[in-house]
């Protein structure tokens, strides 16, 4: 009985982390497509300023970080408790089981983490440690966060490296939303298939409007002069 509150506790602690990253997902896609506007990143680096100056969003970072990081060992722990539970699979495996959505998330999680380094790298980091061009607006000096971003997906490997990344991101998310919330306990045969239905325009609107990004810059964006 211990054994099985304890994954239910883990499982209810993952989705809360994983509710919260979605959440942060929307305000980070809203915020980075705002380089598509043709004003030579004025607008963008403004907003990316305001996003690592202002206080209160410096502290949430803290917990996006931690969240994160929750995330991802409370569902490796989940996932070898499955495996060693079931060590021989079931003749027939429940719709859930045999839907790739959810059987491969362990799977799709590793590969966006691994690349999410990849991603911090090229962005975060070099922003952190002041390696980046600044730009004056109205007498005040931004760093130059748009031609960093324009700039590296004005390369084809890159690119092709981020459409990959979010399309597995896309179809992590697909299953993770409804996946969250039932384990919350928001699970009823009236509601659950709206939220199915709910789980997967997120994964989408999530997908398309990040994967816009380097598409529209690398086939039609040019670098400011």
């Amino acid at each position: 009985m211990a054994l099985k509150y304890s994954s239910i506790t883990k499982k209810v602690i993952m989705s809360l982390a994983g509710l919260f990253l979605i959440a942060f997902l929307f305000v980070h896609m809203t915020v980075n497509l705002l380089v598509l506007i043709n004003d030579n990143g004025e607008t963008f680096n403004k907003a990316a300023h305001f996003m690592v100056s202002n206080p209160i969003i410096q502290f949430m970072q803290i917990f996006l970080f931690g969240g994160f990081i929750i995330h991802i060992i409370m569902g490796i722990v989940l996932q070898i408790q499955n495996w060693k539970a079931r060590p021989k699979r079931y003749k027939v495996a429940p719709y859930s089981e045999m839907s790739p959505f959810s059987k491969f998330m362990i799977h799709t999680g590793m590969l966006i983490f691994l690349v999410l380094i990849y991603h911090l790298y090229n962005f975060f980091f070099q922003a952190k440690t002041g390696n980046i061009e600044h730009v004056v607006y109205n007498g005040t000096e931004y760093e130059d966060m748009a031609k960093l971003v324009l700039v590296k997906f004005r390369q084809l490997p890159h690119t092709i490296i981020y459409i990959i990344w979010l399309l597995l991101l896309g179809f992590h998310l697909d299953h993770a939303f409804h996946s969250g919330l039932q384990s919350l306990g928001f699970n009823h045969n009236k509601y659950t298939p709206t939220v199915f239905i709910i789980s997967r325009i997120i994964a989408i609107v999530l997908t398309v409007g990040f994967i816009t990004i380097p598409v529209v810059i690398y086939f039609y964006r040019q670098l400011p002069v």
